[in-house]
């Protein structure tokens, strides 16, 4: 009953990872750099994949109008939408970063409503609005102490969080329309990270940044962090989310896809040793609420 749902909590757990795996690479060689390679490795992962679960490394005799959407929603999402989000997560780091991100449901019903005709029941929406106050009251904690320029690499992270989140919240939207027909979740994923490695590659390639790239693969700690993140984030992340957008109402599954800000709370007490806060754990169970409205039996 609950698979969509369940896709969504599975999407927020490795959006969690990904979000600490990028950011720390990101602070070592770039946001592009780290952009760039995750893209191309997760299309690897999901060839293999592919093969074993569809029989071939990339689907065959796929229709016109899919290619359309999920490269409109390539392009939107994971060209545009992560370029932004990366870059937040270097200034802000992941935890802000997936605050803004927490906005997406509010837009995600909003054209649920319009485009798809879904309709959320009241306690639903409290549930939403439950799991979005929460994880809003525990990443907007005052931060004391910050510098003139600390500042201004804050405001311009948040511009940049804003910018990732309307591009996800457009990736959702238009890959909708692809997945018609019970269009399997594996294989929109990798058709959408080919027509994103096409971009982010080419471009590069026309900027000069390729053997640039390939150099910051030496990095001994940041490569397998890019690794690891293109694991968990563009592979299975990104599958999950489809899965979960194509079993649960929109609205619904971008709620459970923003719980990433709070999964990442015991992540830093227990292996940076921040001490939480009584505002982030009252802020965990109001989010934990929320989230267990939206599976409440109707």
């Amino acid at each position: 009953m609950y698979w969509g749902e369940l896709a969504a909590v599975g999407t927020a757990v490795m959006w969690s990872l990904t979000a600490i795996f990028f950011s720390y690479s990101g602070r070592r060689v770039g946001s592009e750099v780290v952009n760039r390679s995750r893209l191309l490795f997760a299309f690897l992962f999901l060839a293999i994949s592919h093969r074993v679960l569809e029989g071939s490394f990339f689907p065959q005799q796929v229709e016109g109008f899919r290619w359309f959407w999920f490269s409109v929603s390539s392009i939107l999402g994971l060209v545009l939408g992560d370029t932004f989000l990366f870059q937040a997560y270097v200034l802000i780091g992941p935890r802000i970063s997936m605050l803004l991100m927490a906005t997406v449901p509010i837009y995600s019903v909003i054209f649920g409503w319009l485009l798809f005709g879904e309709t959320v029941t009241g306690i639903e929406m409290s549930g939403i609005l439950l799991a979005v106050a929460g994880i809003g009251w525990v990443v907007t904690e005052k931060r004391p102490g910050l510098t003139v320029v600390e500042n201004k690499h804050y405001k311009a992270g948040v511009f940049f969080g804003l910018l990732g989140a309307l591009g996800q919240v457009a990736n959702l939207v238009t890959a909708r329309y692809g997945l018609v027909d019970d269009f399997p979740s594996i294989s929109a994923t990798i058709i959408r990270i080919l027509v994103a490695v096409v971009v982010m590659w080419g471009y590069a390639l026309l900027r000069g940044k390729v053997r640039y790239t390939f150099g910051k693969w030496r990095d001994r700690k940041a490569f397998p962090a890019m690794v690891g993140g293109s694991f968990v984030g563009p592979f299975l992340g990104i599958w999950l989310s489809l899965i979960a957008i194509s079993l649960a109402r929109l609205g619904i599954a971008s709620t459970l896809m923003a719980l990433p800000p709070i999964m990442l709370i015991p992540f830093e007490y227990f292996v940076y040793k921040k001490r939480v806060s009584w505002r982030g754990t009252a802020g965990t169970i109001i989010a934990l609420a929320g989230v267990a409205l939206i599976f409440w039996p109707q």
